[in-house]
C-alpha cells in the first residue's frame, strides 16, 4: 500500500485550472518533492490531500483511504508543516507543545525528547515571541512529528532561512526517512530537493512536466552531452562525450596532468527553465 496515492487530480479556482490531471504515487520511507514557482499549485494539492479542498475531478488517499474520508484516528498518522505556524507567541516552546501534545494524549517525556531532536532543548522555556524565525520553524517541525506520524507534510519548510538552520532541518527529515517516514515535500528549492529527494516531480501551470529521481530528470535533459577537463597549468579542454573524443581524453589522463573534471549534465533548475522558460523564485 502506498502512503500517498494521487489519480488524475484535477482543480480549477475562478476559472483558473490549478491542477490538470496529477498522477503520483508516494511509498513510506520515501522523500518526494514537488517543485514549482508560487502559484503553481502545490499547497492546493496538499490541501487536497488532507481533505481541506474537494478536487473537481479524481481521488486522492492517505495510507489507503479516500482523503474526503479521513477520520480523527487518520489525521494522527499525519503530520504537517505549513506556511501558517499557528504558534501562541506569548507561550513557551515547551508551554506549545504541551499544548498540542493535550490533544495525543503523548507523555511530557516526549515533549522534552521532540525538543532535543530539533535542537531546541536549552530554550524550551522561552517565549515564542523572543525566537528566530529558524527557531520558530523547528518547533513547528517539533510539533508536526511529536506524535510520530507515518506521513508528513512540508510547504517550503526551510524558506528564508539561513544555511546552518537548514542543515539542521535537512538532517532531521534524512532521520524520519529512514524511520519509514514518508516526507511530501513542497519548495522552490531545486538544490535542496537535488539533495533530499528520491524523486520530484516539475509542476508548471497545473501539470506535471516532469516526475523522476533528480539524477534522472538531470540525465534526460544532458543536451549538451560535453566533458570539461581543466589541466595544472591551467588549460580547459572541451570535449564531446563520444568515442570519437575518448582517445583525446584518454592521452590527457596519460600525461598525468589533470586538475579537475567536469561533466555538462544540468541542475533541476536549469532543466526548469528549459522546459518552461521560467526561473523559480
Amino acid at each position: 500500500m502506498n502512503a500517498i496515492k494521487i489519480e488524475n487530480v484535477h482543480k480549477t479556482f475562478h476559472q483558473k485550472q490549478v491542477l490538470n490531471d496529477i498522477c503520483i504515487d508516494i511509498e513510506k520511507g520515501e522523500i518526494f518533492g514537488l517543485l514549482g514557482p508560487s502559484g503553481a499549485g502545490k499547497t492546493t494539492l496538499i490541501q487536497i490531500l488532507i481533505g481541506q479542498y474537494i478536487p473537481d475531478s479524481g481521488h486522492t488517499f492517505i495510507l489507503g483511504k479516500d482523503s474526503l474520508k479521513l477520520a480523527k484516528e487518520d489525521y494522527t498518522q499525519i503530520g504537517l508543516v505549513l506556511d501558517k505556524d499557528g504558534l501562541y507567541d506569548r507561550l513557551s516552546c515547551y508551554d506549545n507543545l504541551q499544548l498540542y501534545a493535550s490533544i495525543y494524549q503523548l507523555d511530557s517525556q516526549k515533549i522534552e525528547s521532540v525538543l532535543k531532536q530539533v535542537q531546541l532543548y536549552d530554550d524550551r522555556k522561552k517565549a515564542v515571541n523572543q525566537l528566530s524565525k529558524g527557531m520558530k520553524q523547528r518547533l513547528v517541525l517539533a510539533r508536526a512529528i511529536m506524535h510520530e506520524p507515518q506521513i508528513l507534510f512540508l510547504d517550503e519548510p526551510t524558506s528564508g532561512l539561513d544555511p546552518a538552520t537548514t542543515l539542521k532541518i535537512h538532517t532531521l527529515l534524512l532521520e524520519l526517512r529512514d524511520r519509514g517516514t514518508a516526507i511530501f515535500l513542497t519548495t522552490h528549492n531545486m538544490e535542496e530537493a537535488a539533495k533530499l529527494c528520491h524523486r520530484v516531480a516539475l509542476l508548471n501551470e497545473g501539470k506535471i512536466i516532469e516526475c523522476d529521481t533528480p539524477t534522472a530528470i538531470c540525465e534526460k535533459h544532458n543536451d549538451l552531452n560535453k566533458v570539461t577537463i581543466t589541466t595544472k597549468d591551467h588549460q580547459k579542454y572541451i570535449f564531446n562525450n563520444n568515442k570519437k573524443d575518448a582517445e583525446r581524453i584518454y592521452q590527457l589522463f596519460q600525461s598525468e596532468n589533470i586538475q579537475s573534471i567536469h561533466s555538462s549534465e544540468p541542475t533541476l533548475g536549469n532543466v526548469f527553465i528549459a522546459l518552461t522558460g521560467k526561473e523559480l523564485d
